[in-house]
């Protein structure tokens, strides 16, 4: 078994600008470069792994014919792979937007639903989400204010920053506004009902909203809005860690490694490392693989010791 450097999948949008591009130095043809599937097994955008025996070949083909083995104990049974991680690039507002929960998904969609985290990189000030309902309603009020287009009437709109951490569980109403940029941990999902989207039209059609679906499953609980993550920095002297979020699909930190530090991959869970910011190298055996700004590694289960070296504030994701 061998660490995987990924090459990401590019997603553009009328809503995306630049910074993949700019700062993380993301490749693609694409004008916009709204997100970067950063590790993705997702069939509407695969990863390619970079270099070494598997070079140019998708991961999911890897995972399927050369090792199931790779992702761990805890994935067993599982007939697909269960995280999606993107960069996401919000020049302009995304519409305002709810995913399903795995119920409803699979018996409709044919797919999963969707837990999802954002983790702020960076925010203008003043940038803001919007995240979940300001009261609670029945299910019959929030169907009249989304066919009256009144939703924003309803949602608690949350000015953010670098650092911040919400964890948006399948059914909270959500979107991303303009001027952020975010990291996303989310299952392996692309199902979203579109609620509202400011009158902004494609090729001079509206876009497809979903307010039948939205008005199904959206949640009629407020939701708690401080931004915290989970745990708090411990510091460690060559590095930090902060416990962004945990839950019953995936688990993620945040580790700001100054000189170096070593994660383990045991037999229950691959992990996935990103580079968020600065560079550094990853090493294994005689394995070392140059990690910088807007990279991703995928460490399979049961590889044991990885070091991370250099100055690099990492991603780290698991099951």
């Amino acid at each position: 078994m061998k660490i995987l450097k990924l090459r990401p999948f590019v997603a553009d949008n009328m809503w995306g600008g630049t910074r993949l591009r700019d700062e993380f130095d993301i490749q693609s043809d694409k004008e916009k470069l709204a997100e970067a599937w950063i590790l993705s097994c997702h069939p509407d955008g695969e990863d390619m792994i970079e270099g070494g025996e598997f070079d140019g070949r998708t991961l999911s083909d890897v995972l399927q014919n050369e090792g199931r083995s790779y992702l761990g104990s805890k994935c067993e049974g599982l007939d697909y792979f269960p995280i999606l991680i993107k960069l996401i690039d919000a020049h302009d507002d995304l519409s305002v937007q709810v995913h399903p929960g795995d119920e409803y998904a699979l018996k409709n969609e044919n797919q999963l639903g969707k837990t999802e985290c954002w983790y702020i990189l960076d925010a203008e000030e003043g940038a803001e989400i919007i995240y979940g309902l300001k009261d609670r309603m029945t299910r019959d009020e929030l169907r009249a204010v989304i066919e009256e287009d009144r939703i924003l009437e309803c949602v608690n709109h949350v000015k953010v920053k670098p650092g911040d951490l919400y964890f948006i569980p399948s059914g909270t109403l959500h979107a991303i506004c303009s001027g952020i940029l975010l990291a996303e941990v989310q299952q392996n999902s692309n199902v979203t009902y579109r609620v509202f989207d400011y009158n902004r039209k494609v090729n001079g059609e509206f876009r497809k909203l979903h307010k039948a679906q939205a008005g199904d499953v959206i949640s009629l609980e407020p939701v708690n809005t401080d931004g915290k993550p989970q745990g708090e920095t411990v510091d460690h002297g060559t590095w930090a860690e902060t416990l962004l979020v945990s839950c019953s699909l995936f688990s993620t930190s945040l580790l700001d490694v100054k000189e170096s530090t070593t994660v383990f991959a045991d037999q229950s869970s691959f992990v996935s490392l990103v580079a968020l910011d600065g560079n550094g190298v990853i090493e294994h055996d005689d394995t070392v693989i140059t990690f910088y700004k807007g990279e991703s590694v995928f460490v399979p289960a049961g590889l044991g010791e990885v070091r991370i070296l250099g100055a690099v504030k990492v991603l780290e994701t698991h099951c």
